[in-house]
């Protein structure tokens, strides 16, 4: 569309930043709930208003890039994930001489689904007694929300949705909030990683990939198609054989659209690697 080209253009030349990478749709809405927050203005005053005021192209901008999370987000998602997938994963590790267990979640924003999955595991080899080696990587691009992750610090609203066994388990009470116990902040690696850089398939941190799980939820939908396949091409180089994907729901019609994955899970969207030599 015209409009969102000069958008676009506005942001490149104000701020230097190339939003081009969005899906269409996405910005649209973006700059109509925009200009639905400044009365009475117009797309053509608004654009001029990003031209020339360079703190509202920046609050424009920070409106594009969603860092929003929750503690076991889907249920659904994640009682296949604490039933199927992760009992699976566990008796092939010890099958495998308690080979080491990895998993990247690829937009974990304060950290809240890479320490799900940690209560999961954690749970998972008590019950069974299988002592295997976990690592977690979590990245993101936002260093702010990367430090709340460290720290593992929540309120009670953010944790409205974790269980009180959980709860009594997994963090401590101060002051207040919530704190996550540090044997689960152990098993997290959390890094700055962006997706899109197309100079490496996986986080630095975790030197080789070779994940058994990917979480890349609620994330494909903001990008063109294009960058959606490049996202997907790197979570392909990064999975191990068989390894499996956990998507948001709405995005399942975007990965069932490659042979490299089979849908495992509906109306969860969990796919599993297809094991294929001649797969990027």
């Amino acid at each position: 569309m015209h409009d969102l080209d000069d958008v676009v253009r506005v942001i490149a030349r104000t701020l230097d930043q190339d939003i081009s990478k969005y899906d269409e749709h996405f910005l649209q809405k973006s700059v109509e709930r925009r200009l639905g927050r400044i009365p009475y203005t117009s797309l053509a005053s608004y654009l001029r208003r990003l031209s020339e005021d360079k703190t509202e192209a920046e609050t424009f901008f920070r409106s594009l890039n969603i860092t929003y999370s929750e503690f076991f987000r889907n249920r659904l998602t994640y009682a296949y994930l604490e039933q199927a997938i992760l009992p699976r994963l566990i008796e092939k590790k010890e099958k495998d001489n308690y080979s080491e267990l990895r998993i990247w979640s690829t937009s974990c924003a304060a950290g809240q689904e890479a320490y799900s999955l940690a209560i999961l595991v954690e749970e998972l080899v008590t019950r069974t007694g299988a002592e295997i080696p976990t690592r977690i990587f979590a990245t993101d691009t936002s260093e702010a929300d990367l430090e709340i992750a460290r720290k593992g610090v929540y309120d009670t609203r953010a944790v409205g949705n974790v269980t009180l066994k959980h709860l009594n388990t997994y963090f401590s009470r101060q002051d207040g909030t919530y704190v996550v116990v540090s044997r689960l902040r152990e098993r997290i690696d959390f890094s700055s990683y962006d997706l899109l850089d197309d100079g490496s398939w996986c986080p630095p941190a975790s030197i080789f990939g070779d994940f058994d799980l990917v979480m890349c939820c609620n994330l494909l939908f903001y990008y063109r198609k294009d960058i959606r396949e490049f996202i997907l091409s790197k979570v392909i180089r990064c999975l191990k054989n068989d390894g499996y994907l956990v998507t948001g729901e709405v995005e399942r019609v975007i990965v069932e659209q490659t042979a490299a994955f089979q849908t495992l899970m509906v109306p969860a969207a969990v796919f599993q690697r297809t094991n294929r030599r001649d797969l990027p």
